[in-house]
């Protein structure tokens, strides 16, 4: 079977995430595992199916982009195969993520798990949200259905959809919440997720599992405390977002491991975050990692040739690349980073369809390296060159903020532990090189 352009253009589309319940996107997944420093989703799926019975709750986190939610999907596939209610959603189609409070997760974790209860013939109408959602549309002037009508995720969806592109509702609404939050609390365990749990162990369910995507993106802005909003939500109210009685997964921004409240963080979830590091391309001497090399020729060639095996993948390169350097070149050049180099190549795609032809691929190099090295300032290559020289460490969130945020600077895992490398596509920049 011949290569499909328009097939292989679409597969390559950097903003579509792997889910791997579909048979198509398995065909796509690689296994990065043996170049991240293990396993990290056998490691969240073993402590829950190890205590289905129990309410636990785990972070995990890492580089936007470098693959996370691809990750969670498998999660949730291997959990729903070992007989779990899985409710996966990405949170910031429920958030807006500049402006988030505990109150505002509380409630699009209950819409979205209600929801996802009534596609099982699972129907809830707890009392508590009854009247709660009357006494609340009363002050947004916003109808709720009657109370023999009521739906739960209808009911929260009116009301969050009314105040998230209004920050004054959304203000008023929190100021009516916040005294109210223990009782919320209490309601969702015993009227929402208690119930639930009974009701899918009958229809043979071995628990519910709840998977939080995309709280990693919310801003690092400072709230009115002064303290930023991710150590807001997940220090100083941590303990209520651990506190609903199923198994959750939360994704948190990577700046909270640089934070120097990562223990409070540790302590107040009872488990250390998790992170998902990038693919290692180059090994921390300096030499290519060939494990990571061939994972992520296999990552491309899959796109273009899922039906095949590996072997077969690699006789067929000069189809896709107009030769194996040009395909070794996009490799490395994306630091491991895997939306990074999808988005190199789609970039490629965009201008001419395959065999990719060097001169087209060196091109679009040029174009990413220019625009980063443009939003570097002068004290942040000071910065930057400083981190590089010890390699094993950065210290504090202001270092985090400017260099891995703004991928600057990549985090591996090796078996000495942690370490840390230049995007190298301003490692090849002039100024760089000086």
């Amino acid at each position: 079977m011949a290569l499909d352009p328009i097939k292989f253009f679409n597969a390559c589309n950097p903003s579509k995430t792997l889910k791997i319940e579909n048979r198509e996107d398995q065909q796509y997944y690689i296994d990065f595992s043996s170049v991240r420093g293990g396993n990290v989703i056998q490691r969240l799926r073993r402590t829950i199916i190890n205590q289905p019975d129990e309410s636990t709750c785990q972070l995990f986190t890492g580089h936007i982009g470098c693959g996370k939610s691809t990750e969670l999907f498998r999660l949730k596939n291997e959990l729903e195969r070992q007989g779990f209610h899985v409710v996966y959603f990405e949170s910031s189609a429920d958030l807006d993520m500049a402006d988030v409070d505990v109150s505002d997760i509380l409630l699009a974790i209950t819409r979205q798990v209600s929801a996802s209860l009534e596609k099982v013939n699972i129907r809830l109408k707890p009392s508590y949200f009854v009247n709660l959602f009357n006494e609340i549309a009363d002050f947004l002037q916003t109808p709720i259905q009657p109370e023999f009508e009521f739906s739960l995720p209808l009911g929260i969806g009116k009301v969050t959809a009314k105040t998230k592109d209004s920050p004054k509702l959304r203000s008023q609404l929190r100021q009516y919440l916040e005294p109210r939050t223990s009782g919320i609390l209490e309601a969702i365990n015993e009227q929402v997720l208690e119930r639930a749990k009974e009701d899918l162990k009958d229809q043979g369910y071995k628990g519910l599992v709840v998977i939080v995507d995309n709280l990693d993106r919310v801003d690092i802005s400072p709230k009115a405390s002064g303290r930023s909003q991710p150590e807001y939500l997940f220090i100083d109210r941590g303990e209520q977002l651990k506190k609903l009685n199923c198994h959750l997964v939360y994704t948190i921004p990577l700046v909270l491991i640089f934070s120097n409240e990562l223990s409070t963080l540790t302590n107040r979830f009872g488990v250390k975050p998790i992170i998902l590091p990038m693919v290692t391309v180059k090994n921390r001497e300096g030499s290519y990692n060939s494990e990571g090399m061939r994972l992520l020729r296999q990552m491309v060639l899959a796109r273009a040739f899922p039906w095949l095996d590996e072997a077969e993948r690699l006789s067929r390169i000069y189809e896709v690349f107009d030769s194996d350097e040009t395909l070794d070149r996009l490799c490395r050049v994306s630091g491991g980073h895997v939306r990074n180099l999808l988005v190199l190549l789609y970039s490629c795609l965009q201008e001419d369809d395959p065999p990719i032809q060097q001169d087209c691929l060196e091109m679009v190099i040029r174009e990413y390296r220019d625009d980063l090295v443009s939003a570097i300032s002068d004290s942040e290559w000071t910065l930057l060159l400083q981190v590089l020289q010890q390699r094993d460490n950065v210290k504090g969130e202001d270092e985090y903020q400017i260099l891995l945020r703004s991928m600057f600077l990549f985090e591996y895992r090796d078996m000495d532990g942690r370490w840390f490398d230049i995007n190298p596509a301003i490692a090849e920049s002039k100024k760089f090189q000086l």
